[in-house]
């Protein structure tokens, strides 16, 4: 019986096989998802003890499976490898180094896989664990905002985040541009 339930969320047959054959015989169970949405579908029902995810995908790309994962605090703790065959196709979104995950370029060998694997392992339990939020307390004078616009409102914020990391790398980058153009 296998140990470790592996997702493999890719829209190539070939690298889901690849990885699938890759792994050491017997310990992984791999599960396959198609497509972003059939992926992140199976991360909430299957709880993978790994995920491999593409970052091009078809009906929901990897970056938006990404964000969903990070927005819920029990998927957080999976560690994650990043698929491309393109790293700036990551590095555009999501900026180096990559603390929380791992990432591996496409087309890897079986050494890249593994230690891609065992890095993600190791980094996702440097993340620090979820702080639940301190609970508000609404004045007597009016009730307490509903749990669900609450949660709502923290999803933005994480979104909100992204997005100013994601402007704090392109400011990074131009400034990189402007000192190369200035020597």
């Amino acid at each position: 019986m296998a140990s470790h339930k592996i997702l493999v969320i890719d829209d190539s047959n070939v690298i889901r096989n690849m990885v699938r054959d890759m792994l050491p015989k017997g310990n992984f169970e791999v599960l396959e998802a198609k497509d972003g949405v059939q992926g992140l579908n199976l991360i909430r029902q299957e709880r993978p003890n790994l995920i491999m995810l593409d970052f091009l995908l078809p009906r929901l790309s990897g970056w938006e499976v990404y964000q969903q994962i990070q927005i819920q605090q029990d998927l957080q703790a999976i560690p994650l490898v990043l698929m491309s065959g393109r790293k700036e196709e990551v590095t555009e979104k999501l900026q180096e180094p990559f603390e929380y995950f791992e990432f591996v370029q496409k087309p890897f060998d079986q050494k890249e896989l593994i230690d891609a694997i065992k890095a993600a392992m190791a980094k996702s339990k440097r993340r620090p664990a979820a702080v639940a939020p301190t609970p508000v307390v609404a004045p007597p004078s009016t009730a307490a905002a509903p749990a669900g616009d609450i949660e709502a409102l923290n999803e933005k914020i994480v979104k909100m985040q992204a997005e100013i990391d994601g402007l704090k790398k392109q400011m990074s980058q131009i400034l990189n541009f402007i000192r190369q153009k200035l020597k």
